[in-house]
């Protein structure tokens, strides 16, 4: 028996996060489904953390014990012959029998990819988050700064245990402007709280877009304070907006997907994505919900609203 590391990507839209869940399509559950078919029979795999419902990954690391007497490149082409086409083991190599990949790790890095258009993209909103107005750009540079060291995040996100601190070092925080307008957040801490990145661009992009004061930001984070009043409620909006879309949606089609969905609300399909939950989320809101037997509202109006 030996212990592996392997290190992943895949494309998080068809995932209901990382973690393994009932009666969902999560990393962990197809990667533990394709090492099943290999003679894996352990209780569960390790993952150094966790990514949210439509989070891409491209470095995530993970951890198995194995029976395997064969090459380490044979493991890695026997595992992505059994794994989708959505994920996949970039690197495979031995590991100590000791190591695990959430508490040996020193940092963790994320990258959120952002652009400013009053139109939608079909062809970027799937991997970037599309909102208008535009931003101030220097504004945006500077606001990144004040999340650099150890501070209380409880005002950004949320514990990852019942118990656990909010607490986070962060060692990078910058905005990046590609060539083709595309703007990039990268930061790295040694571990995040949840929904703490999206949280964080959320709100620097609305300071930047003269929303919210960024003193405002800085109080709630020396104060420990809740989530700026004005930028929650601002996020209840858009989730009202596409739950009411989704049901509307759901009154004149048999299916309901979340690109119809993001459509009919007039959001991104990340956004719609987020909010909901993932599909299994919507599938959810509309069982709680179903279809009216004769509706009235027209496709026209539908999308009118």
């Amino acid at each position: 028996m030996a212990r592996y590391q392997v290190i992943l990507a895949y494309d998080g839209t068809g995932f209901s996060g990382s973690q393994r869940q009932a009666n969902s399509r999560t990393v962990q559950g197809e990667l533990e489904k394709a090492l099943s078919k290999l003679g894996w029979s352990d209780r569960a795999i390790l993952m150094a953390g966790r990514t949210d419902t439509g989070v891409h990954a491209t470095g995530q690391v993970a951890t198995f014990d194995l029976e395997w007497m064969h090459s380490a490149d044979r493991l890695l082409w026997a595992l992505n012959k059994h794994l989708p086409s959505d994920l996949v083991v970039r690197r495979l190599c031995p590991a100590s029998a000791d190591f695990h990949p959430r508490f040996d790790a020193t940092s963790r890095e994320y990258r959120y990819r952002v652009f400013f258009e009053p139109i939608r993209d079909p062809l970027r909103s799937k991997f970037l988050w599309r909102t208008w107005p535009a931003v101030d750009e220097d504004a945006l540079k500077y606001n990144a700064s004040i999340f650099l060291g150890k501070h209380d995040f409880a005002a950004i996100g949320s514990r990852t245990t019942p118990k656990g601190t909010t607490l986070r070092t962060v060692t990078k925080a910058e905005w990046k402007k590609m060539p083709d307008g595309e703007w990039q957040f990268v930061v790295r801490a040694d571990a995040f709280l949840y929904r703490m990145v999206r949280r964080l661009v959320f709100v620097q992009v609305s300071v930047a877009q003269g929303k919210c004061p960024l003193e405002k930001v800085q109080h709630a984070l020396l104060k420990q304070g809740e989530l700026l009043a004005g930028l929650a409620l601002l996020l209840m909006r858009v989730r009202d907006r596409i739950v009411k879309a989704a049901r509307a949606v759901a009154a004149v089609e048999t299916e309901v997907s979340i690109a119809e969905v993001a459509r009919a609300a007039g959001v991104s399909w990340p956004t719609a994505n987020r909010h909901l939950g993932g599909k299994s989320g919507l599938d959810a809101l509309l069982g709680a919900h179903p279809k009216a037997a004769d509706p009235t509202d027209s496709r026209a109006r539908l999308l009118a609203a």
